[in-house]
């Protein structure tokens, strides 16, 4: 399978977990457009700046990658090849609307993507938000979005801005998770290499039997802690009323109201 041809715009953390995945599937020669990212191996290539696209290059699909901040210079200096191709935007807390008042009239489908950064070993999660699309342009978004994982289409915006603090931010908790399972092993008497180990093999052990596993994740919880023991007293701090389920429910609002004073 080959994927279709793009330009990508913006080659950092995401845009370039995203390109190495797509890289693995075989894509159409495209481009990435980024000041400081490596020559991509041929027949794709690097341009410093829009005015060294190519005139006859005619991406398939633009990738929106860089920092929301500069979204309007970006797609200002896109405008050539935006007319009749798909613009997906990866910028969180950037609307619809906005997105179209910067593509200044061009005939643009419009996508907004939330992906994470697992989607870098095909791991990933990208929910997808669409304007207009026909079934042909969201069959294009699916495919080349699921070549790095799982894709879940939401209907509206809000629900966008609701998966963004669970999806989106959420490998960073769970390497938190990592950091903090490190720092306690270190803290009982443990030495770093062991620690290490057994943060790392115990998180991604984990989720590899919660991705295997047709049983919810509170029943592998539960198949995990034997009544009045060792996991049952640990988890009897971290359930409390003031324990992890507060502050996850504390940290999803404070990073949704962030993505909506972003927008504003």
């Amino acid at each position: 399978m080959t994927l279709p041809s793009l330009l990508l715009v913006g080659c950092g953390k995401m845009g370039g977990a995203l390109w190495q995945g797509w890289l693995e599937h075989g894509l159409a020669p495209s481009i990435i457009l980024d000041r400081r990212c490596d020559a991509p191996p041929a027949p794709h290539r690097v341009v410093r700046d829009a005015r060294d696209i190519p005139h006859d290059f005619r991406p398939d699909i633009v990738i929106l990658a860089v920092k929301p901040a500069g979204m309007e210079d970006a797609l200002s200096s896109l405008r050539p090849w935006l007319d009749d191709t798909i613009l997906i935007s990866m910028l969180a807390a950037r609307t619809m609307e906005s997105l179209r008042a910067a593509c200044g009239g061009a005939r643009t489908h419009l996508v907004r993507a939330m992906p994470n950064t697992p989607a870098a070993i095909g791991q990933g999660v990208t929910g997808l938000c669409g304007e207009g699309l026909d079934a042909e342009a969201r069959a294009v978004c699916t495919t080349l979005l699921s070549t790095v994982g799982a894709v879940a289409w939401v209907e509206t915006e809000e629900q966008l801005e609701a998966l963004t603090p669970i999806s989106g931010c959420g490998p960073a908790y769970v390497f938190l998770l990592a950091e903090l399972l490190e720092k306690e092993a270190l803290r009982v008497g443990l030495p770093p290499e062991t620690a290490r180990l057994l943060a790392r093999g115990t998180v991604s052990g984990s989720g590899a039997l919660l991705a295997a596993s047709e049983e919810s994740s509170e029943t592998l919880r539960r198949n995990v802690t034997s009544p009045n023991g060792v996991t049952a007293k640990a988890l009897d701090v971290l359930m409390a009323p003031d324990g992890l389920p507060a502050l996850l429910e504390k940290a999803v609002n404070q990073a949704m109201a962030r993505a909506r004073e972003m927008a504003s």
